[in-house]
């Protein structure tokens, strides 16, 4: 039995990481290569994303403090 030599087309496979100015490209687990982003280059997002300090944040709505009264509920729901 011989092994043959072929190219496979894993494009759509392919996830980005942003990390210090580059996109790092990553098959499942395995780092493939990266892009380096242009010096002054800038981000487009979605309105409920934002970057800061090479970081992306999400802005999203949780649910605040429970109110002390409804705490000490029953797996029934009653208080």
């Amino acid at each position: 039995m011989t092994l043959e030599s072929k190219k496979l087309d894993v494009t759509d496979r392919i996830t980005g990481k942003l990390n210090n100015g580059e996109i790092e490209l990553y098959l499942e687990n395995n780092k493939v290569g990266k892009i380096t982003l242009p010096e002054g280059s800038q981000i487009q997002l979605e309105h409920h994303f934002e970057t800061d300090q090479q970081k992306i944040y999400q802005h999203v709505s949780v649910p605040g403090q429970d109110e002390p009264r409804y705490t000490d509920c029953d797996e029934g729901g009653w208080c």
